[in-house]
């Protein structure tokens, strides 16, 4: 796949977030996603949104946004993610030319993120490039990608800090642009909200969600700045959502929520995930 030396971007978080050891991973993941019972779906999936905590945690959330496109085979995955670290950059990408999980090696496609930067660049928007960045949020969706699709596939990887709505939609808007003839998934990297007590934290999620599933970009990003429901990647659920609106898409379906109180039984200060598919309506579900 790879000719001469690749410039890999290792993981931080292999051995603490998620096992560092191949065969136990991959079984880990393996029964979340056998144990992930979704309802029907209609449509063909081109977007989710999915939780990014330590498997421990959101694993059983997360499966069941990776349950919904299992055994499928796509080119691209592209995956807008919060990034948690401070920058005074509103918008990143890695610098290296692939990621590395236990279960191997994902190139990262250059070639459309130098068409992306130059669509933003026109608008006067730019996308710094990471080395060795500590970001979770993005490797974290990796392993069940590389679990749960038949084939590989190209990373396009984006990490978005802005919750400017015009700013949200000049990014989609050159997304779309590059990925519009690609075989792409488009997923939403994002918990909910965090440290509330389990009752409060069910109020806040359920709002967010339902936003969530009105394929509503401004309605999420009004929900964080009003206090009304919380997401940490805010910013890159309304690009995920204003990308699949562009490609088509016109049912988001929640699968599942839980908190991390779910998981641990201390419902005291929980944080909560969520996972959902994007839909485009009259095509059918491929299997």
């Amino acid at each position: 796949m790879f000719n001469g030396e690749i410039d890999i971007r290792p993981s931080p978080i292999a051995g603490t977030w998620y096992s560092d050891r191949p065969v136990e991973l991959q079984q880990e993941i393996t029964g979340y996603l056998s144990r992930a019972n979704l309802p029907a779906i209609e449509g063909k999936v081109i977007g989710l949104v999915a939780p990014h905590a330590g498997y421990r945690y959101s694993g059983p959330t997360a499966a069941y946004a990776y349950r919904a496109v299992q055994g499928m085979q796509f080119d691209i995955v592209a995956i807008f993610s919060p990034f948690h670290a401070y920058t005074p950059e509103e918008l990143l990408t890695t610098r290296h030319s692939a990621y590395q999980t236990p279960l191997g090696i994902i190139p990262v496609e250059r070639e459309l993120l130098r068409d992306f930067e130059q669509k933003l660049a026109e608008k006067e928007l730019f996308i710094a490039e990471l080395s060795r960045d500590g970001e979770h949020s993005l490797e974290i969706q990796l392993p069940f990608l590389q679990v749960a699709l038949d084939e590989k596939f190209h990373l396009f990887p984006v990490m978005v800090r802005t919750h400017d709505p015009q700013k949200i939609e000049m990014i989609a808007q050159a997304a779309t642009a590059v990925l519009k003839d690609s075989n792409a998934l488009i997923i939403a990297s994002t918990d909910l909200s965090h440290f509330y007590e389990q009752k409060t934290a069910n109020m806040f999620d359920r709002e967010m969600l339902r936003r969530i599933e009105n394929l509503a970009p401004d309605q999420v990003l009004e929900a964080e700045r009003k206090g009304k429901g919380f997401a940490c990647g805010a910013g890159a659920v309304a690009t995920v959502l204003r990308i699949s609106q562009l490609l088509g898409a016109s049912k988001v379906q929640v699968l599942n929520y839980r908190t991390s109180g779910d998981e641990t039984g201390d419902f005291s200060s929980v944080v909560g995930y969520g996972s959902a598919a994007i839909e485009i309506i009259g095509v059918n579900h491929q299997k």
